[in-house]
């Protein structure tokens, strides 16, 4: 019926997809165009062509037009949700002026004199100089003007990639509130871009009017123009809703809408949120980025490199089951999931921090990931395994902070991502938190995220509670095993949560060596 689908754009990190919805929270129909994630000329550098994200974009949504069953005027609004922290120059004609900084990407400005003033005094007398240094030296606005001037020079607007798609889509500079989780100067707890005022200004050389005009999630970005039309095909004039980070609308459409629910997202980044209508830092320094709900906010531990891991273990040292999942017609990680089942919770003492990038402030910009207690009983399945748990207790210890600083004790725990298609990550995870564990009833839960903003924007539900309770349903849920729990609660406590400390002095001299 005319008005009772919703399209949800959905630009990760591998691939772009074109989704429709209907108000039910099914999913009519998909469509997946594969990306390259970025190309680097130099190690540690991530960049993309910005016009690889809209042509996926384009080719995405005229694939899912051609598919049978699938009518146009059935379309009430268009979402929109990206990969966080993908960074994109325009020109004054708002053309991109080199490649965009993906969110990978490596590189860091040293050396810039540090804020001083009072914040700089205040920094020094709460201990964060390093975290402000950190956050100045991660800007990419920092690297692109120290060492392309000329490229700074001509930059009339500096935009996320949300930005910049929603522009090719409504032809305006514009964004939601809900997307702006980068090295940039907003204000996370008021929600808009910071006051003059904030020491952000001083951390970030970027100017006010260099930035886009924000609205909240549901408020309309504007309308589908007729150049976007003709290359997407979406309808000319339908309403671009906001909505947020496709982590943040992974939790709504997940079902994470109150506080006592958690979202685990196994991603490429492995992260646990919560939703909450309270400003709370769970770690000092370190805001809540918003969420897909407006005024609400996502509170987020990430592990970086998450189950990027998986991928990695994949390429380096699963040749094996490659070959075997080409022979069967199947993919590797199914194979994988044998592998888990041939070695005991626990991986017979073998013990990994999955601290394979640094942090921000937890783990610190030094850390290193780090296995122990390795014996001649351990294979590549016990290596394996460790990596799961290693991520699990790490997750576990992002729960308990969010616990001790909101208050609020956590009941049950959706999983999303694509680690969640894993029978023996998910029972993992249950028994290492000890907590049931369940799967969303879609395996898009970020573009459903986006298509409950839309439903909530057009009116289509009255509130975020009806359209959560309407178009969000449980999946397969996986109970704890008491036994295992209390075993996995001895190494985290007994071993895991002292690796850190322990191993922190080695980290610097490690970093003083070979820097």
């Amino acid at each position: 019926m005319a008005g009772e689908q919703i399209l949800a754009i959905d630009n990760g990190t591998q691939s772009v997809r074109a989704l429709i919805f209907d108000l039910q929270g099914n999913l009519i129909a998909k469509n997946r165009v594969p990306i390259q994630p970025y190309y680097s000329k130099k190690p540690g550098w991530a960049e993309q062509d910005p016009q690889v994200f809209w042509q996926a974009v384009c080719q995405a949504c005229q694939n899912l037009w051609a598919m049978e069953g699938v009518h146009k005027d059935a379309i009430a609004g268009v979402g929109l949700t990206t990969q966080r922290s993908t960074m994109i120059n325009l020109d004054e004609n708002q053309q991109p002026l080199r490649p965009a900084m993906v969110w990978l990407d490596q590189r860091r400005t040293e050396g810039l004199p540090p804020v001083g003033g009072l914040w700089g005094f205040l920094f020094m007398l709460s201990g964060m100089q390093d975290t402000v240094r950190y956050f100045q030296a991660e800007a990419e606005v920092n690297w692109i003007k120290t060492h392309q001037p000329e490229i700074w020079k001509k930059t009339d607007k500096f935009v996320l990639l949300s930005g910049y798609l929603t522009h090719k889509l409504v032809g305006k500079v514009i964004d939601s509130v809900g997307c702006q989780v980068a090295y940039i100067p907003f204000d996370y707890k008021n929600q808009a871009w910071a006051k003059p005022s904030d020491w952000k200004w001083k951390a970030v050389m970027i100017e006010p009017e260099m930035l886009p005009d924000l609205v909240q999630p549901t408020e309309c970005l504007g309308y589908i123009t007729k150049e976007a039309a003709e290359a997407t095909g979406i309808p000319e004039g339908l309403p671009l809703i906001a909505t947020a980070a496709d982590k943040a609308t992974e939790v709504i459409g997940a079902g994470c809408l109150e506080p006592h629910i958690g979202c685990l997202s196994f991603g490429t980044t492995a992260t646990i949120n919560t939703t909450h209508r309270k400003y709370i830092e769970v770690i000092p320094l370190i805001p809540p980025y918003p969420a897909a709900v407006p005024g609400a906010y996502s509170l987020e531990v990430q592990i970086y490199r998450g189950f990027w891991m998986v991928s990695w273990f994949k390429e380096e040292f699963g040749l094996v089951e490659r070959r075997e999942a080409e022979r069967r017609g199947v993919e590797p990680e199914v194979l994988f999931d044998e592998l888990l089942r041939t070695v005991p919770p626990g991986a017979e003492g073998l013990m990994l921090q999955p601290y394979w990038s640094p942090g921000l402030k937890i783990p610190g910009p030094e850390a290193r990931g780090a296995v122990i207690g390795f014996g001649d009983v351990h294979t590549r399945a016990h290596f394996y395994r460790a990596i799961i748990e290693g991520l699990g207790y790490a997750l576990l210890e992002g729960l308990e902070r969010t616990e001790k600083r909101s208050g609020i004790p956590i009941t049950s725990l959706r999983v999303a991502g694509g680690g969640s298609q894993s029978p023996g990550v998910m029972q993992t995870t249950a028994d290492i938190f000890g907590l049931p564990v369940t799967r969303p009833h879609v395996y898009e839960a970020s573009g459903l995220g986006a298509a409950i903003d839309v439903a909530v924007g057009l009116g289509l539900h009255p509130d975020f509670e009806s359209a959560i309770a309407e178009m969000t349903h449980l999946g397969e849920t996986f109970e704890p095993d008491a036994d295992r729990h209390k075993f996995y609660g001895e190494l985290y406590e007994r071993v895991y949560k002292r690796m850190y400390k322990r191993l922190q002095p080695l980290y610097n001299e490690i970093k003083d060596v070979v820097s």
